[in-house]
């Protein structure tokens, strides 16, 4: 199936069982559209999904892509993905692990899971058709994945590069640029944005709220994006 997503000028490719980029997606392209990043430069998308941030990248004049997401239909989709918009790609299964073995690049993108993530009798299944949960969980403090990505930009990156990160402040704003910094970057948020609540946080608020992670009778949360530059 198709379908046009937020800030594309042409239908992309979708596919069952990946995610559908939303706001933070959104916000991720219009960061690197905004900061002109990308342009001439090697660019890495980790988590890519449906590839919407890898190809902005291309659009915007990288010189080369690779984006890796460890979810093989993510993959297929990507690559379907790269070739309906017409730019080149370079779409490999694979983790982490796998991306800082073939680095370092000049940029690296991500919007990785961020979502904090109940266990047992907390946790409440939402319906297929939202999507799949491995593309938001991300352990009880939404930093499952954040945390490894920060440690390992300044592996990530050749000297000058830069890394755009997007996530919610519910996964800890303060955490991401405490541990980019830490590893010897620069790092401030760029950007932000409001939004209300959509399926998966909405089904967590009472958990979320019972264990001080949000606020009683608060339904909105704020994205951000963070450049990080390796000097």
């Amino acid at each position: 199936m198709t379908n046009t997503l937020p800030g594309v000028d042409h239908p992309l490719v979708t596919a069952d069982g990946v995610y559908v980029p939303q706001q933070d997606s959104q916000l991720l392209v219009d960061t690197l559209e905004r900061t002109t990043v990308v342009a001439a430069r090697h660019v890495m998308d980790l988590y890519t999904g449906t590839g919407i941030a890898a190809i902005a990248a291309a659009e915007l004049g990288a010189s080369s892509v690779t984006a890796w997401d460890i979810c093989p239909r993510a993959v297929r989709c990507a690559q379907a993905n790269a070739i309906h918009r017409g730019v080149e790609v370079d779409v490999r299964q694979g983790s982490l692990l796998q991306a800082l073995r073939h680095g370092p690049y000049d940029v690296v993108v991500s919007n990785p899971p961020y979502v904090p993530t109940p266990h047992g009798m907390d946790y409440v299944a939402l319906p297929a058709d939202v999507g799949p949960a491995r593309a938001w969980d991300a352990g009880e403090d939404g930093r499952l994945l954040l945390d490894p990505l920060c440690a390992s930009a300044t592996d990530l990156l050749i000297s000058g590069g830069n890394l755009v990160l997007v996530h919610s402040e519910i996964a800890g704003t303060d955490r991401s640029l405490d541990v980019l910094r830490s590893g010897g970057l620069f790092a401030d948020v760029v950007a932000r944005q409001s939004i209300p609540f959509g399926p998966v946080l909405s089904a967590r608020a009472a958990w979320l709220e019972r264990t001080g992670r949000l606020e009683p009778g608060h339904r909105d949360e704020q994205l951000v994006a963070i450049l990080a530059h390796k000097p």
